[in-house]
């Protein structure tokens, strides 16, 4: 059967056309082995000419209600934001606006180097300081993202004889970073702390480090790692910790110090991971850790090494932005306050797992096709995040919810009723 442009048969039937339709692994699955050319094709028919609710492009600030431009009409929609983790509404502060703006008067708009050459401004000292403060650690070092973060992290450190355990549910930055080494690299269950301890025992004879790779708030689920038990386990076996605190920085433990804080054991964290993509809402990474390790990942944390440092308008923006933390702290309260008014209004219609932070994940009704429901959303002018393969596994594909302090309680009501109607609404399931 003729599936896509230019005569190309994949020899599909019509039911698994249908599916590919729904779902990027059928289409990666029907196309494997394919020349690319042929890929292209089928992928475009099978998923990009049956898109409406991915790349909505937004023409105002992002704050709890943006205005985005439907394709293809051009038309302009008012729409609630909850897929944003702008969690403390940073992007349009004030403060935030008023920084980034004198910082471009101060440095200009970039600074055309690697950090380790001509690229490191005092501003970007600054906010290491600021952040290596924030963590109570001696030095942080910055990247231009927190997945190249991630990345510097483990295949700077990693070595051939060392061991790498890691959740199951790791971003992906983690499991790219780990398939670049050559260490033994080991799974755990999803917070399973039996079954850590049971690897570590199990390697804790090898000749070099053993890595523990956790992350501090679960982004697909909203749930937290039990940080106080995990870092007991890594001392008594002498493993390195590290953490992804993405989503924890600025809104969990005191004064927003993220997961580790909140669990009373920052200390025992050896290297935390952050990104301003979450609470400060721009973009860019960090790792916090001794001198000593810092120090060393400067030099050997290639994509620090051989990336451009990130502009000043970034970090004037980070530095902005702990400066509205450290000066509003009822921001971080109030988006914990809209967390729980939000959980309470969703817990009749399921979640993937307990939210912990200010992520909420919906699971989807059995039989929900993500992509109609996903419209009648829009239609709804709800903006809610539809998660699929490879972001997660088939049967656990959801609606992520994300909140922000600048929600109002009838913000919330509206999507509470918005996905009270669509799992009601007998369009949105594939019968």
């Amino acid at each position: 059967m003729k599936t896509s442009p230019g005569n190309t048969n994949f020899g599909l039937n019509n039911k698994f056309y249908m599916l590919s339709q729904n779902n990027l692994k059928t289409v990666q699955v029907a196309t494997r082995n394919q020349k690319l050319e042929a890929r292209l094709a089928f992928f475009k028919k099978a998923i990009l000419t049956n898109e409406l609710t991915y790349m909505r492009t937004i023409v105002s600030a992002a704050d709890r209600e943006v205005t985005i431009k439907e394709k293809p009409t051009g038309k302009l929609r008012k729409m609630l934001m909850f897929a944003s983790n702008n969690y403390l509404g940073l992007a349009t502060h004030p403060h935030v606006v008023a920084s980034v703006k004198k910082a471009i008067d101060n440095y200009g708009c970039g600074i055309g180097g690697p950090p380790l050459l001509n690229g490191y401004i005092k501003l970007i000292e600054e906010t290491e300081e600021r952040l290596a403060a924030l963590k109570g650690k001696e030095a942080a070092l910055l990247f231009s993202s927190g997945f190249m973060a991630n990345l510097g992290a483990v295949t700077a450190l990693a070595q051939a004889n060392d061991v790498i355990i890691y959740d199951e549910l790791s971003h992906a930055s983690f499991y790219d970073g780990i398939k670049s080494t050559k260490a033994r690299a080991v799974m755990f269950p999803h917070n399973n702390f039996l079954a850590l301890e049971a690897k570590l025992a199990m390697h804790s004879d090898c000749s070099g480090s053993a890595f523990v790779c956790v992350e501090g708030v679960y982004s697909m689920d909203g749930n937290i790692a039990r940080l106080d038990l995990i870092a007991a386990i890594c001392k008594k076996y002498k493993a390195i910790l590290i953490v992804d605190d993405a989503h924890g920085t600025g809104v969990l433990g005191e004064g927003g110090r993220g997961t580790a804080s909140l669990l009373d054991c920052s200390n025992d964290v050896d290297i935390t991971m952050g990104t301003f993509s979450k609470v400060f809402a721009t973009c860019g990474g960090f790792l916090i850790g001794s001198g000593d390790m810092i120090n060393y990942l400067r030099f050997h944390a290639r994509p620090y090494v051989f990336s451009a440092s990130i502009p000043p308008t970034v970090v004037a923006a980070v530095l902005g932005g702990l400066d509205v933390m450290e000066q509003e702290p009822w921001l971080r309260l109030q988006l914990l306050n809209n967390a729980q008014y939000a959980i309470k209004k969703l817990e009749p219609f399921g979640f993937c797992a307990t939210p912990e932070a200010a992520i909420i994940a919906l699971k989807l009704p059995e039989g929900m096709n993500i992509r109609k429901a996903s419209w009648l959303f829009h239609e709804k002018n709800i903006f809610i995040n539809p998660i699929e393969y490879p972001a997660v596994p088939i049967s656990r594909q959801r609606f992520r919810i994300s909140l922000m302090a600048t929600h109002t309680k009838e913000d919330i009501n509206k999507l509470a009723e918005a996905v009270e109607e669509v799992w009601n609404d007998s369009n949105a399931y594939t019968f």
